[in-house]
């Protein structure tokens, strides 16, 4: 039996994630490999570290890439920060806000759970009375962009709350990051984890995470060691540092973050508040479309996310017959529906390098001509 060399198909990516990929980042990963320890190389994370902080808008001292997706950088906020016994005010408005309370309830923690409806932001008053009602809570989790729904939080307003309560904040800030506004300093947020592969239209495989001053004395100050070997910072820390001899924790993905720096180097080239005003532009411009399809969002506009918009599907059509002929026709991808929302919404993406005025075009024509 013999093997060809894969060949994959050539497709727009609009759907809630990985995004379509500048080729200029595709162009950085072909670079030549070099060791992780290499002087070359550690010259170059120092600056991923300076362009994450940037991106982040933050001069959080521990700013760092983990090797490894966005849902493992869920995992090495919690299983660094909260210990067995811990309470955590946990707000679930969709898909990953769920995934939080699981993180907290594996770990030992007590789970406080505020829900709110699919579709809609987390309840800041919500959050403020679970706060009265359990004083003795150590964390605030949610998530900033849920990208099950489409809706976007008040994650200022919601950090506000956790300091006056003397909370540590986790954030989830997987599809944010890049595509709408984020001020970790300003915001007081003290844990937070993105995606490579959104709004900063990298590789998917590598996640952004940032830590307050706050949240590395909690780290530790532990009284339990950090129950995973791999995701515990207080090893990866002399890796990442930029001080003194490096470390080796783990062998790097060295041409994936290749590929992070040049993603976020053409972020910075673009300017951050550019690039929350490119998604706002064409997600108005697929929002007219959408609607003179007749196509109903699943989010108030106030709340809805520019780079993932949800809509419910027509009556009488098939959501899988649908989504295979934007791909097999058009070579589109866009979402299906997550949770409460499977078989229900599609998800149509417009992150990072996908945001373009071609994309919505195809996008909306592609819809048009398959829905008739």
């Amino acid at each position: 039996m013999s093997f060809k060399p894969f060949n994959p198909p050539s497709r727009t990516l609009m759907g809630p994630g990985p995004s379509d990929v500048h080729p200029q980042v595709l162009q950085a990963l072909a670079k030549p490999t070099v060791g992780h320890l290499d002087p070359t190389f550690i010259a170059m994370m120092d600056e991923v570290k300076a362009l994450l902080q940037y991106a982040f808008q933050t001069d959080n001292p521990f700013t760092i890439a983990v090797s490894a997706p966005g849902s493992a950088g869920m995992e090495t906020c919690f299983v660094n920060l909260v210990e067995p016994g811990e309470k955590v005010i946990v707000c679930r408005n969709g898909v990953f806000g769920e995934r939080m309370r699981q993180n907290v309830e594996r770990l030992g923690g007590e789970a406080v759970v505020v829900d709110d409806a699919w579709g809609t932001p987390v309840s800041v008053d919500k959050v403020a009375a679970a706060l009265q009602q359990h004083p003795d809570a150590k964390f605030l989790a949610f998530v900033h962009a849920e990208t099950s729904t489409g809706a976007l939080s008040d994650a200022k307003a919601l950090c506000d709350l956790a300091q006056q309560h003397d909370c540590l904040s986790i954030v989830d800030a997987v599809t944010s990051l890049g595509g709408v506004e984020l001020r970790v300093d300003d915001w007081g947020i003290d844990a937070i984890y993105s995606g490579s592969q959104k709004c900063l239209s990298c590789v998917p495989g590598i996640s952004p995470v940032s830590f307050s001053p706050k949240a590395v004395a909690k780290l530790e100050a532990r009284q339990t060691p950090v129950p995973s070997w791999f995701l515990d910072q207080t090893l990866v820390m002399g890796y990442w540092s930029g001080t003194g001899k490096r470390s080796y924790h783990h062998t790097a993905p060295v041409n994936s973050l290749y590929a992070l720096h040049e993603s976020l180097r053409l972020l910075h080239e673009e300017g951050l508040e550019n690039a929350w005003a490119r998604h706002d532009r064409m997600h108005q411009k697929l929002k007219t479309g959408l609607e003179g399809l007749g196509l109903r969002f699943v989010v108030e506009e106030a709340h809805r996310l520019p780079q993932l918009n949800a809509v419910y599907l027509p009556e009488g059509v098939d959501d899988a017959e649908v989504r295979g002929q934007l791909l097999n026709r058009f070579n589109l991808e866009i979402g299906a529906g997550l949770g409460d929302l499977a078989g229900k919404a599609w998800r149509i993406g417009l992150m990072g390098y996908a945001a373009r005025e071609e994309n919505v075009t195809l996008c909306l024509g592609a819809l048009e001509e398959v829905l008739n």
